[in-house]
């Protein structure tokens, strides 16, 4: 064989991502296919590379006896002496096949068996590659535009982004470098397929996890996330730390973390909210940027709320074709409605029953009382967990406590006995029982035998008279 065949696999190696094992297989498969070609039979083919994988060579093991009865897998004794002097009956000789004796038409189906193995072979192992990455950001160049469908080249190969992916606002030009969604990856007859995006919402979290350390290590969660492509985007953060503010972290000093991806993503707008666990100040927070004056539970069943805002805040609360409003919708889960003030005032809905319904949403009655520290909502989950610890466990534990051994429970500070009250004033109505007067029992005589009688009783126990009594309360100096 020629010789440079280690710089010809290695180039294989680095061109098509194949490994050199596979490639040494496709090299034996090859020299086989032809060997059979030739002489009918693999059974005495034998491949061999060398040690420093420089060359390879083609033998065929022969038998040595002394009648010949098969050429292909037999030898005469005087014939094998010609390669080797040692040779005896019975023993098996390695012959070196020349390539070169092949004909071309084995050759050539040969190099077609070889061409359509290396395929296989490098469409499995981009296959394997690939579909690791589903999930992951990746980024590629611009080749081509074809039926809507962009193409973009990957280095080993080429990814497809549909039209449905791409996002309104973006134009591309050759070359442009691109970071995209690796979103599925598909073994189908024409090959591989590689589908890329830049509109999920996947693809934005992708890009906070780059510019945001605290979203990568998973300091500040994502709570949700959902997005109008090339419009606007919203983003519930959260995190357990509480030197940590989730919403400035992701925004960044003087807004830097955040302009880097708007950049990214052409201009779109994107508001990082802070996620609540009270439904109230969620959908409040949700409806940004718009400042929400109010927000009343309409239906907690049905999950309907009604926010008002001032007049100027209308618009920047709805946004442009409801855009802002849907969009909170989806990320809280809940169907808003969004009213002025004076909308407000002129909806028929009495000053009684919006109490009403804000003590629907707070559950009030007997059935739905609060009484242990974990059903107050809002409350954080570091302070219900500080408080179990020292054995307080329900509301009245908390009351019954002082200001002073609150304070001494390790991990709970002033401010957050101020939250913790906050919460109560707002959702626990603390009704403290009176004590009962001991019933004051006097004694007396019958006034019909004499016997002696007292006040409780409601006849004579002698006599059987009927008793009837007023105690008067005497005030000491009348």
């Amino acid at each position: 064989m020629a010789t440079g065949l280690k710089d010809a696999i290695r180039s294989l190696v680095n061109d098509r991502g194949i490994s050199e094992e596979l490639i040494q297989r496709t090299i034996e498969e090859f020299l086989l296919a032809a060997y059979k070609r030739k002489f009918g039979t693999v059974e005495n083919a034998v491949v061999i590379f060398s040690e420093d994988g420089e060359d390879v060579a083609l033998y065929a093991k022969k038998t040595i006896v002394e009648d010949l009865e098969d050429e292909v897998l037999e030898i005469t004794l005087e014939d094998s002496l010609k390669f080797n002097d040692d040779c005896e009956i019975g023993d098996e000789l390695l012959i070196d096949i020349d390539p070169k004796e092949f004909d071309r038409i084995a050759v050539q189906t040969a190099k077609q068996k070889a061409k359509q193995t290396l395929r296989d072979i490098q469409k499995d192992t981009l296959y394997s590659e690939f579909k690791g990455k589903e999930g992951e950001m990746i980024i590629g160049y611009y080749q081509r535009e074809k039926n809507g469908e962009i193409f973009i080249d990957l280095g080993k190969t080429e990814g497809v982004m549909p039209k449905r992916f791409q996002s309104p606002r973006e134009v591309y030009r050759l070359n442009d470098r691109i970071k995209c969604l690796v979103q599925s990856v598909e073994k189908g007859n024409t090959g591989l397929r590689i589908t890329l995006s830049r509109t999920h919402t996947e693809f934005v979290a992708k890009l906070f996890e780059i510019e945001v350390p605290e979203v990568y290590d998973k300091t500040i969660d994502i709570q949700k996330m959902v997005r109008e492509p090339g419009y606007r985007t919203k983003l519930a953060v959260h995190t357990n730390r509480d030197d940590i503010d989730p919403v400035g972290a992701c925004v960044g000093l003087k807004g830097v973390r955040i302009q880097t991806i708007v950049r990214e993503l052409e201009g779109e707008k994107i508001d990082v909210l802070r996620y609540e666990v009270n439904p109230i100040e969620y959908i409040k927070n949700a409806l940004s940027p718009a400042e929400v004056k109010s927000v009343y539970i309409l239906d907690e069943g049905k999950r309907t709320a009604l926010a008002v805002v001032d007049e100027s805040q209308l618009s920047l609360a709805i946004g442009k074709q409801g855009l802002n409003v849907r969009l909170a919708n989806r990320l809280v889960d809940w169907n808003i409605d969004v009213k002025t003030e004076e909308q407000f005032s002129e909806m028929d809905i009495a000053i009684e029953t919006k109490r009403e319904l804000e003590a629907l949403f707070t559950d009030d009655s007997d059935d739905g009382e609060i009484t242990n520290i974990a059903e107050l909502p809002g409350l954080e989950e570091r302070l219900i967990s500080f408080l179990d610890q020292n054995n307080i466990v329900l509301i009245e534990d908390y009351i019954n406590s002082s200001e002073e051994d609150l304070l001494s429970i390790p991990g709970i500070t002033k401010e957050d006995l101020e939250s913790i009250n906050s919460i109560l004033n707002e959702y626990v109505d603390i009704v403290e029982e009176e004590a009962q007067d001991e019933e004051y029992i006097e004694t007396f005589e019958c006034p019909e035998c004499g016997h002696e009688i007292t006040s409780d009783m409601d006849t004579c126990p002698n006599c059987g008279v009927g008793l009837s009594f007023e105690v008067e309360e005497v005030i000491e100096g009348e």
